[in-house]
């Protein structure tokens, strides 16, 4: 069973359910729906605590960050999901789909990471680490899910380009630490892209002359 993302009316929110992440099997690429329904994950906008696995910040650093990055991946995933259907700009149409493509792999390729040296630790998601619980802070599924046009091209610039900052943080925090060199590989990768996604999708909020949602 893979971790489920909650989200609320007011805030992105994580509950993890055992036996999470660890059991996802590898080589298949994760989505945000696994064994649950959609009222189980969206809780129609009821407010819960955000939560980490238990004795996480005991675990070891990489694993932490496995555990933790593919949740905060899978959210960025589900919020790139709506902008096919959604969106009133076809260059934020293509760069939702490579964002879904590409965290989609980064999401299989930790899950292999997990379980070749983790198999055995349970989960270590820390909703602590740097960069998660910001950016989740403020966001709302529920508008996004209900805004067309451009008023949803504003507001999910806004929201993406918040949670880009969390993991573009968390990241950081993983090149210096961690002692995996896939892992600062990969945490250099996601920096470099997501501050280039951050910057095109600033540009074109201004180009497109969007308002603040």
């Amino acid at each position: 069973m893979r971790s489920t993302v909650l989200i609320a009316a007011t805030a992105i929110t994580f509950i993890f359910l055992p036996p999470a992440i660890s059991q996802h099997k590898a080589g298949q690429p994760s989505d945000m729906h696994g064994t649950h329904s959609s009222q189980e994950m969206t809780g129609h906008g009821s407010m819960h605590s955000m939560q980490s696995s238990p004795g996480a910040a005991k675990a070891a650093f990489d694993h932490q960050f496995l555990d933790t990055m593919v949740v905060h991946h899978q959210s960025a995933i589900e919020m790139a999901q709506l902008v096919e259907e959604r969106s009133a700009h076809k260059e934020l149409k293509q760069m939702a789909q490579k964002m879904i493509d590409d965290q989609r792999r980064e999401i299989q390729q930790m899950e292999e990471w997990k379980q070749k040296w983790y198999a055995d630790k349970g989960d270590a998601v820390n909703m602590s680490m740097p960069g998660m619980a910001e950016s989740m802070k403020d966001m709302s599924m529920d508008a996004l899910r209900s805004a067309t046009g451009e008023t949803f091209d504003a507001m999910f610039i806004d929201m993406m380009g918040r949670h880009h900052d969390g993991a573009i943080k968390m990241a950081q925090d993983a090149v210096s630490k961690a002692t995996h060199p896939e892992i600062m590989k990969l945490a250099n990768d996601i920096i470099r892209e997501q501050k280039r996604e951050v910057s095109q999708m600033a540009k074109w909020k201004k180009d497109w002359q969007l308002a603040d949602k």
